[in-house]
């Protein structure tokens, strides 16, 4: 197995076809192909579907290029250390989050200092973040969990409790409290399957011998928030991730102290990447200072 079939393999699978592989690596696309199929052959393995200009990562493909990404990304790490000239860090910082209220605070001042990292966000929930970031698709996320998992690395952000919401105005947001059996009663409007504030909740009501289901499962939390504004149901949220919308009323869990903790999180054998050394060290500052705060 050579380096440079390897190479060609990664970057086919990264840019999504022969063509694309070709320019970034300054060869010709028979080349790229030639580099392919010989490694397709050797091994005795098809990698992609061929579908006229189109390719597409067979299963084994798929297994070979998570190995792939994680050897690109330490011979990058070693061509870093032995540079003497990388002094300045750049790269790509991606991250994932199930809300991003708490790194809001500091993203600004972290690309002020590190204004050669270009720095993308998404929504997910914790599920997806965690596979998001074991298949190297990602380098930073925050999840609602102090135990993501022995490969990960975590630093905790805080814990606040789960609160409900429903639209200002509304017979729903009629009462200041609730309880989970009245609760039970009511249109709810969950995240979808995956998401720690509706695995808490769902965990909660069994215990008391109660089943909450949903009237409306919506992807991410500000299309449950969207759903609740208009008068559909009740909503569910962490405190520290309610912010204020005049066009909703918060109401209490008289019988439910649930917690729900924020923890930013990387894959462990990934810390002597730059950009998340860089990140990690910037946000246990920032969370330090805003612990000395109050």
């Amino acid at each position: 197995m050579r380096h440079s079939q390897l190479k060609a393999f990664h970057h086919v699978a990264l840019l999504g076809g022969f063509s694309r592989a070709a320019e970034a690596l300054f060869l010709t696309q028979p080349a790229i192909s030639e580099q392919v199929k010989k490694l397709e052959q050797d091994h005795d393995t098809l990698l992609f579907h061929r579908e006229r200009k189109r390719v597409r990562l067979t299963e084994e493909g798929a297994h070979l290029f998570r190995f792939t990404k994680q050897y690109f990304e330490i011979e990058q790490q070693i061509e870093e250390y032995m540079s003497s000239t990388s002094a300045a860090i750049d790269g790509e910082l991606r991250i994932v989050a199930d809300s991003a209220h708490h790194i809001t605070h500091f993203l600004g001042d972290f690309r002020a200092r590190y204004p050669n990292i270009s720095v993308t966000l998404r929504t997910g929930n914790t599920e997806e973040i965690l596979e998001e970031l074991r298949a190297y698709n990602a380098e930073i996320g925050i999840v609602g969990s102090l135990t993501p998992g022995a490969d990960m690395e975590a630093l905790n952000l805080g814990t606040t409790k789960i609160t409900a919401f429903a639209a200002h105005g509304s017979s729903l947001a009629s009462k200041p409290s609730l309880s989970l059996k009245e609760l039970t009663a009511l249109p709810l409007i969950f995240r979808e399957q995956g998401s720690k504030t509706r695995q808490k909740l769902e965990e909660t009501a069994k215990k008391q011998g109660l089943s909450l289901t949903p009237a409306i499962v919506a992807e991410g939390r500000e299309a449950v928030r969207e759903v609740v504004a208009s008068g559909a149901g009740i909503g569910f949220v962490s405190q520290a991730e309610y912010g204020h919308d005049d066009r909703l009323t918060q109401i209490t869990l008289t019988d439910a102290d649930i917690e729900m903790s924020e923890t930013l999180v990387h894959l462990g054998q990934r810390r002597d990447v730059k950009v998340i050394r860089a990140f990690m060290d910037f946000a246990r500052k920032a969370q330090d200072e805003k612990n000395a705060s109050g």
